[in-house]
């Protein structure tokens, strides 16, 4: 592979090009962060790819930007972050199409690859004191755990308007690459909200006006024929298990998707872009 480096003290090896443009840096990929959660208080990177999730990241918080890298075929769709990458002293590489897949552990990268500063969840009392007015929608994800459904879940909670996906105290979802791809910059446009005990986040969120409804498989009011709150909650259970019951009783609604029966149910993602585009509906 050929090879130079741009970036914080990185030597660059001058070449022809179109006036404007923003030259292109090789180098060896470095390997793959963790993907693991971090810490309260305490800032890791995450590798993001997916055309739309890094241009999303650049558009809302380019300074989480750590380093870029690239296929020659992207530069022409990249050169904004680029021209910002040189500006800002921020490391990137043009690489091979296999250093990519290398980079994501994933062969759908779509030629780019961004290593950013994780943002944790604010806390519920601060999201509270935030929220305006008005009619306003949040998930409540009571166990979803797989990073394909959590990422349509924040790609549909983005094009429906939710206001915040709620984390129970101890999960360990997080947003991963794969989410994000998913999402399609979805997950940077729905903010993650970490809850307290149970009771404590049932309290402050009925204090704020929102109902709560639990979305269950059986035995649930029919979803479209019943009136929704202007502030509303959805809880969604784990892809397999559903919802813990005692949960499930403790809130205000429970709600079911009518369908054939020639299926059980509806997967988690699809099932929460049904419920979404219901409430949009009765606005």
């Amino acid at each position: 592979m050929r090879c130079c480096t741009r970036g914080r003290g990185g030597r660059s090896m001058r070449r022809s090009r179109p006036p404007g443009s923003v030259p292109p840096s090789r180098s060896r990929p470095e390997p793959a962060p963790r993907e693991s959660r971090a810490p309260a208080g305490e800032a890791r990177e995450l590798r993001l790819y997916g055309l739309n999730a890094v241009r999303a990241v650049f558009a809302r918080r380019p300074e989480a930007i750590r380093k870029l890298y690239l296929t020659e075929a992207r530069i022409p769709a990249l050169q904004p972050l680029l021209k910002w990458c040189v500006a800002h002293r921020v490391g990137y590489r043009v690489v091979e199409e296999q250093d990519l897949q290398r980079l994501a552990a994933s062969a759908h990268h779509e030629g780019v690859v961004a290593d950013v500063l994780r943002e944790e969840p604010q806390p519920l009392s601060a999201w509270l004191r935030d929220l305006p007015e008005g009619p306003s929608l949040a998930l409540w994800l009571d166990g979803v755990g797989n990073p394909h459904n959590f990422g349509a879940i924040l790609r549909s909670a983005a094009h429906f308007g939710v206001a915040a996906v709620l984390l129970p105290k101890h999960s360990t979802l997080a947003l991963s690459g794969a989410a994000a791809r998913v999402a399609e910059g979805g997950a940077e446009a729905v903010p993650l909200v970490r809850l307290g005990r149970s009771d404590n986040a049932l309290a402050q969120l009925r204090g704020a006006g929102f109902a709560l409804a639990a979305t269950v498989v059986e035995g649930g009011a029919d979803l479209f024929r019943t009136p929704l709150p202007e502030r509303l909650v959805y809880v969604l259970g784990a892809e397999g298990e559903g919802m813990d019951r005692d949960f499930a009783a403790a809130c205000d609604l429970r709600l079911s998707i009518p369908g054939t029966g020639a299926v059980e149910s509806l997967n988690v993602a699809a099932a929460t872009a049904v419920l979404l585009a219901q409430w949009a509906r009765s606005r």
